[in-house]
């Protein structure tokens, strides 16, 4: 399990997402997708299938 610092968030988005298109593209798809700033410290995490997320985010 990977711990989470207080104050930060965790941004899921479900859909298809290609991950070999690298960071630099990546990052472009959180600012245009999600509004958000790749780099502040939240954690943006994607996936094909909304089932694939499991665990407590609480």
């Amino acid at each position: 399990m990977i711990p989470v610092p207080t104050g930060v968030r965790v941004w899921l988005a479900t859909g298809h997402t290609d991950m070999r298109r690298g960071f630099p593209s990546l990052s472009l798809q959180v600012q245009e997708v999600l509004l958000r700033e790749p780099l502040s410290g939240h954690l943006f995490a994607c996936g094909g299938r909304g089932d694939l997320f499991e665990g407590n985010l609480a």
